[in-house]
């Protein structure tokens, strides 16, 4: 287990919000990571949310815009946010496009050469971040959400349907539903995994319901001004996927919301109170 350094904390809505840096094993880099401590942490082990953000993000677009502390605070729930890549690496083309390589790890395992070593943000993200935040904070990892916007949205859907037994509650807003489907998607992918487009499977939600063994109910909120609604999201094939394999959706498309940190945070409490609701017992 890799030592924790403290960058940040600060009191906030009787609670701590602290910035955090270790050396990653999985990624081969220091990674960065934001983390909530609820003030109901201070009589013992509190339910947990992680938010996984979305292309171009930091783990501080969450944690200075969303205004989750807040509802996080009333309902004593910890918050932890990821960065979104490896960093600093240098690998060739890594930082030529906003949409792949560096703030573009799409939450998977890559499998071609050069990205293998190092673009492992689920094994990050599932595993070794997990176990150090369990390591170092009073959380309770039986009761563990998970959510995320745009490409973290993608992440959170791929992670709770891949690790049912881990995560607990699952929500996104305006996910990337079916990456293999979508020009975003379909970039990364070919880049991270190469060109068997049956090997992208295991990192699309609409591909992995079916088989997920996943029944808790599932909160989406989509803006419906969202520029990238039709081209990159495709929430209606979310809603087929999991009608299919029976899993309870609530899709919600919010009229003349967009893609940014305004919507993310008019809709955050209800967000939390999901997640709560379903952490509780």
């Amino acid at each position: 287990m890799s030592e924790m350094e403290v960058l940040s904390e600060v009191r906030c809505f009787g609670g701590t919000q602290g910035v955090y840096r270790h050396s990653s094993e999985a990624l081969g880099c220091s990674m960065q990571w934001a983390v909530f401590t609820p003030p109901q942490a201070e009589a013992g082990p509190v339910p947990v949310l992680y938010y996984l953000s979305g292309l171009t993000c930091t783990e501080e677009n969450f944690i200075t815009k969303a205004g989750a502390q807040r509802w996080a605070a009333e309902k004593g729930l910890m918050l932890i946010a990821p960065d979104t890549s490896p960093r600093g690496l240098d690998l060739p083309g890594e930082d030529d496009d906003w949409d792949f390589g560096t703030g573009a790890g799409f939450y998977l395992d890559a499998t071609a050469s050069p990205w293998s070593e190092n673009y492992r943000m689920h094994t990050y993200v599932a595993e070794e971040l997990s176990a150090l935040c369990e390591s170092h904070f009073p959380l309770d990892p039986e009761r563990c959400g998970i959510t995320g916007h745009s490409m973290g949205g993608h992440g959170a859907l791929t992670l709770a349907f891949a690790h049912p037994d881990r995560y607990r509650s699952l929500s996104a807003f305006a996910p990337i539903c079916a990456p293999t489907r979508c020009p975003w998607g379909e970039k990364a992918f070919s880049n991270y995994l190469g060109s068997d487009r049956d090997a992208w499977k295991r990192w699309d939600a609409c591909e992995l319901a079916s088989e997920s063994g996943w029944s808790s109910p599932i909160l989406v909120d989509q803006g419906g001004a969202d520029s990238f609604l039709e081209e990159q999201l495709k929430p209606e094939l979310l809603e087929e996927a999991c009608e299919a394999a029976g899993i309870p959706l609530e899709c919600r498309i919010q009229p003349g919301y967009d893609h940014s940190y305004y919507f993310i945070a008019s809709f955050m409490k209800d967000h939390i109170d999901h997640h709560a609701r379903l952490l509780s017992v």
